[in-house]
């Protein structure tokens, strides 16, 4: 017995086809969606260690004022200059700049500063003053934190830098450095 040949593709296969193909689509878009938001992750982050290298050299590079550095939330609201050359060298200006640059000033679109994290803030903190006295000889111990609102949750840091400025602690990410600033002229 001869079976009748089969012409043309029936519609249920045809609209197996698209919910399949949909679905599809759908993963490729979800899948993008979140590609993008790790590349933002991934680019505020760099900014921010870069940031943090700015500052940590230029405690180191003036040892003598170590303590002058100290302050907490350094960049987004805060009250420094935009224009830092009416502040003499040293820490007040390092300070000044370094909050420019945590506001974005680093890149400029359109009068718009665009190069730094959402939120940016920076903290520097002495962990340890120094000590040159005889036998002692006890080195300064600074700590530079740079912390932003990251895209999505994950678990809050551990150092108190820009606590509570973000809402929801889950957000707010954070890296942190601590700078031994050596004795050199001890005995």
């Amino acid at each position: 017995m001869l079976r009748p040949r089969q012409h043309g593709i029936s519609l249920i296969e045809v609209l197996v086809t698209i919910v399949i193909l949909a679905f599809g689509l759908l993963g490729i878009a979800v899948f993008q969606a979140k590609a993008s938001v790790g590349s933002i992750e991934s680019y505020q982050r760099a900014q921010a260690v870069i940031l943090l290298d700015d500052m940590t050299a230029r405690v180191q590079g003036n040892p003598v004022n170590v303590a002058s550095y100290e302050s907490s939330n350094i960049g987004t609201g805060d009250t420094q200059p935009a224009d830092c050359s009416a502040l003499g060298a040293g820490a007040l200006r390092d300070v000044c700049e370094w909050s420019n640059l945590l506001k974005g000033a680093a890149e400029i679109d359109s009068s718009t500063k665009v190069g730094a994290m959402i939120g940016a803030r920076g903290c520097i903190t002495v962990l340890q003053v120094a000590d040159p006295s005889a036998g002692v000889c006890r080195p300064a111990i600074v700590q530079v934190a740079v912390t932003w609102q990251g895209l999505h949750a994950t678990q809050a840091p551990s150092l108190g830098c820009g606590l509570n400025q973000f809402g929801d602690e889950s957000y707010r990410r954070l890296i942190a450095a601590q700078v031994l600033i050596p004795q050199l002229n001890c005995k």
